[in-house]
């Protein structure tokens, strides 16, 4: 069998942590945690079976979350990955743990992703780092990142169907009532942003837009209703939400789609015609690109997590 090691330190997120001690406590590796100490893990303290010097002799790497992404790792910690990967070690960070990665500097020149809430403080800090907020895990062989919370299932199921087969990564899921694979990224569950300051610019807009999405709305409207010009109001749009006006207003047909599929049985036309985007095939058209799956599948993802109870 080979290595499955758990980099453990303080600062660590239980959730993360506890998800690779499941997948892979299994039998089908030789699993252990690693820590130079006894690790306190939220409201628990952890033993560790070995410590991180002995990390190097791992097959695969495990770096969990990493909870406060504004205090630098400890510097044994960095190193002792960073030895494990030189050494030949397959590493994958879970959430947040790509920091530690970025700082061992595994991610130099490379394709990776974190928690969506993070991933533009990962490409500020790390800027030789190709950051991709989409994706729910990015593979490059040698170097895994998953994005947050529930995403590292899914790259750690990645991991053992990459090295057992579908059927042994399916039979974990089943065990854990978890799907084998998901469908799309991280963008299923981001809510676009609306400034809510009652003296903003923009303040008096926005819920007047968002009460009109069945409308054909266009950047005119939205100029003539805020009085001021298009130019101006690309401004305010840009420094409230980092994106144009039409942009934001696709953002919030698709999220106002979102809801309604979650909560009722409209079929897509309906909901097409509610969100002001005409026909099922531009919904589904837009749909797809910006939450990168089809309405049908979103559907049947939110409205089965709904039912569990």
């Amino acid at each position: 069998m080979s290595t499955v090691a758990l980099a453990a330190t303080d600062g660590m997120l239980q959730f993360e942590l506890s998800i690779a001690n499941e997948v892979f406590d299994t039998g089908l590796y030789e699993f252990g945690v690693y820590g130079s100490k006894p690790v306190k893990v939220g409201r628990f303290l952890l033993e560790p079976d070995h410590g991180l010097d002995e990390l190097k002799r791992a097959r695969t790497v495990i770096v969990p979350g990493w909870a406060d992404i504004d205090v630098d790792p400890p510097p044994d910690l960095v190193e002792a990955v960073r030895a494990a990967h030189e050494a030949g070690a397959r590493v994958a960070s879970l959430c947040t743990g790509a920091f530690v990665l970025a700082a061992a500097g595994l991610l130099d020149g490379r394709r990776a992703t974190t928690h969506w809430a993070h991933t533009d403080v990962l490409a500020a800090r790390f800027p030789s780092v190709e950051v991709d907020p989409d994706v729910l895990y990015v593979d490059n062989g040698s170097v895994l990142t998953s994005a947050g919370k529930a995403a590292a299932m899914d790259l750690c199921l990645h991991l053992v169907r990459t090295d057992h087969g579908s059927a042994v990564a399916n039979s974990i899921a089943r065990r854990l009532v978890v799907p084998p694979h998901r469908a799309g990224g991280q963008a299923q569950f981001v809510t676009a942003p609306v400034p809510d300051q009652d003296d903003h610019p923009l303040g008096g807009l926005l819920p007047w837009v968002t009460e009109r999405l069945d409308r054909p709305l266009t950047v005119e409207d939205l100029a003539r209703h805020a009085n001021m010009s298009s130019r101006n109001l690309a401004r305010h749009f840009r420094s409230a939400t980092g994106t144009t006006p039409l942009r934001w207003l696709l953002n919030q047909r698709i999220r106002r789609a979102q809801e309604l599929l979650e909560r009722t049985d409209d079929s897509v036309d309906l909901i097409a015609e509610a969100t002001g985007m005409g026909t099922a095939a531009t919904l589904r058209r837009h749909f797809n690109r910006t939450v990168g799956v089809p309405p049908d599948s979103y559907r049947r993802t939110f409205r089965a997590k709904a039912a569990v109870p």
